[in-house]
């Protein structure tokens, strides 16, 4: 009996909410019946314009108390451009934008993907331009993703426009096209369209570069004639300094960053090495090196073929930006060696033949008689006589008005005898870098050990590097030696051998001299 007040209690709290609920639920009901009524009153009594006004007025005070959206600019990429005449050109914006979206995508964040295989050609003026295979990963129309450029969030979206019922000019219907849209915040569309659009178009290119095949040109008459290149040099595998290597790499990396600065100060975008030194030291492969690092295609250039300036300046022309021209052996090219007043000095007589002396197996000296390197063939000389290009010729394309007939572009001369060339020629300007290709040393034996046998340390490496100190071996002359094994311990004892009896020989030929 002591609980039936606290349950008469409990059951008249419970009666007090059931009837405040009924009492909003029946006031609810009444102010949705004078909404409705005071919305068709509205409708009947007010004129357009002020319903109107009210509205914007609502949606402005709304605006006012959530926060106003920021505008948005959206910039709209048709894959297709319209021509006139119903016909259309593709857009090279589109292909760019949808080859730098390639590596933003996320395939784990995207409910679609569409991957895509093409087949593109070799942009420029490329003479015999390639095509090679790339494989994209693009949106589907409908998806969209994000990307961050300089903390600023630019939206990308794949859209499909629909088809007409127009025909194109080949009498079918056009279907629908593709379009990708670029939004952005309102404040940043000076930075949208001054920096982040052409650094999506640069980053493209760069991806192009990557993945096409480079291409070696010869000259033939007044036209090139290209072929794939497939040299697997690299600054990685060249055996040379470190320091040597690396400055090499940051003058093309700045050379690369330059293009504004060479058209403040008024020269031509170009730069020009002379490699130099004994042969066998890698001046072929120091050009293929920089031909993959640029990514750029290489044009050798054969003077022997060419018999007029006119035809040097068609060839010169006719080569497209990025690229990498090389004349070897430029001091056999031509008389190189001019007087300083200009006139062309006659080249001393060669001697008939050049003398060495040499040793037999059982260490006699016997003599080696063998023509010099000066000495020409009769056809050769009378091809001379024909060629009508002249040094001038070629510095006027180098450094003269001929220029800046394209720009990006690299020269590489090599040659085994600097001081043959004239010093018109090795001025800056024309030879900018002059590369010293010098003998095996110590790093770049290194360098090689570690291309033919993955290694880093080895027992023989002090004796080999005594040895390498002492005499003046190539690095084609140590590679071949490595060649001649794939077992580290062999082939290091073959070099160490064929080391010692070199060095006894330059011994001996030290001891004749003196």
């Amino acid at each position: 009996m002591d609980h039936l007040p606290l349950v008469a209690a409990s059951a008249s709290g419970q009666g007090k909410v059931l009837d405040a609920y009924k009492k909003a639920l029946t006031t609810a009901a009444s102010v949705a019946a004078y909404m409705v009524l005071a919305r068709s009153m509205a409708r009947e009594l007010l004129p357009d314009e002020l319903r109107g006004a009210a509205r914007w007025c609502a949606a402005f005070v709304g605006a006012r108390l959530a926060g106003a959206e920021k505008e948005r600019h959206t910039v709209v990429i048709r894959r297709e451009v319209d021509g006139g005449y119903y016909e259309s050109f593709e857009n090279d914006m589109f292909d760019a934008a949808r080859t730098y979206l390639a590596t933003k995508i996320d395939p784990r964040a995207m409910r679609r993907l569409s991957l895509m295989r093409t087949r593109t050609r070799s942009r420029g003026k490329e003479p015999d331009s390639v095509k090679s295979w790339s494989t994209l990963m693009c949106m589907e129309p409908g998806d969209s993703t994000t990307d961050v450029f300089e903390g600023v969030e630019f939206k990308w979206s794949s859209i499909e426009i629909g088809g007409d019922d127009g025909k194109n000019g080949r009498g079918g219907h056009r279907g629908p096209r593709e379009s990708l849209e670029l939004s952005f915040d309102a404040e940043h569309t000076d930075m949208a369209l001054e920096r982040y659009i052409p650094f999506v178009t640069d980053t493209a290119e760069q991806l192009r570069n990557q993945d096409r095949a480079l291409r070696i040109y010869m000259n033939e008459s007044r036209s090139w004639h290209g072929f794939n290149h497939h040299h697997p040099a690299t600054f990685d595998t060249l055996a040379m300094a470190p320091e040597l290597k690396q400055s090499i790499i940051d003058d093309l990396e700045r050379f690369l960053k330059r293009k504004d600065y060479y058209s403040r100060i008024g020269k031509a975008w170009k730069r020009g090495y002379l490699l130099y030194g004994p042969p066998g030291t890698g001046k072929s492969s120091l050009v293929a090196a920089m031909a993959n690092y640029l990514r750029f295609n290489l044009y050798d250039l054969d003077l022997s073929e060419v018999h007029l300036n006119s035809s040097l300046q068609k060839l010169l022309i006719n080569m497209p930006n990025k690229s990498i021209l090389v004349i070897e052996d430029i001091d056999c090219c031509f008389d190189t060696k001019v007087r300083e007043d200009g006139n062309t000095a006659a080249p001393p007589e060669p001697p008939a033949v050049d003398y060495m002396p040499e040793f037999d197996d059982d260490g006699s000296p016997r003599k080696v008689f063998f023509a010099a390197s000066g000495s020409l063939k009769p056809h050769q000389q009378e091809l001379q006589q024909h060629q009508k290009i002249t040094l001038s010729g070629l510095l006027n394309f180098i450094d003269g008005l001929w220029s800046t007939s394209g720009e990006e572009r690299i020269i590489v001369f090599t040659t085994n005898y600097k001081d043959r060339l004239d010093p018109a020629l090795l001025r800056p300007g024309r030879m900018d870098l002059h590369i010293y290709m010098g003998y095996c040393g110590w790093d770049a034996f290194k360098t090689l050990a570690h291309n033919y046998f993955l290694i880093d340390d080895h027992p023989m490496f002090p004796d080999i590097q005594k040895l390498l100190a002492a005499v003046d071996v190539t690095p084609a002359e140590v590679s071949e030696m490595l060649l001649r094994s794939e077992e580290a311990d062999v082939a290091l004892g073959g070099l160490m051998e064929f080391l010692a009896k070199y060095n006894a020989r330059r011994k001996k030929i030290n001891s004749v001299v003196e």
